[in-house]
């Protein structure tokens, strides 16, 4: 099983910017797993930010933050990040790294771990 630990979560004001990290450890298979960021609000389920595969590691993203977050991974450090421009008062959310035990998915259902969760405050 992997252990994923994120990192990076603050209180910014609208406009600023903010890079979270995911470091994995406790697995073979990172390089290869597709990773997921996912968010969730008070009051709110839990919704996918963006995703990227393994090995070539093709990006997806929701609509709502296209254009403004971009993921990575550095597989060499089992490491996957989420920088996030421009920020909003509506991304407001603790935001979570998790494996996904298959391909690209945006359901939660899918994946298998998960971090602990960062906060990210945005105040206008």
């Amino acid at each position: 099983q992997v252990q994923l630990v994120e990192s990076g979560g603050g209180l910014v004001q609208t406009g600023d910017s903010l890079k979270l990290t995911c470091a994995a450890s406790g697995g073979r298979t990172f390089s290869s797993a597709f990773m997921g960021w996912f968010r969730q609000a008070p009051g709110k389920e839990r919704e996918f930010v963006a995703g990227i595969r393994g090995g070539v590691g093709n990006p997806y993203y929701a609509d709502s933050v296209k254009g403004r977050f971009t993921i990575s991974r550095d597989s060499g450090k089992n490491t996957v990040y989420l920088q996030m421009n421009s920020l909003k008062p509506e991304d407001t959310a603790v935001y979570y790294c998790a494996k996904n035990r298959g391909g690209y998915s945006t359901m939660y259902s899918s994946y298998d771990d998960w971090g602990q969760g960062t906060q990210v405050t945005v105040s206008s």
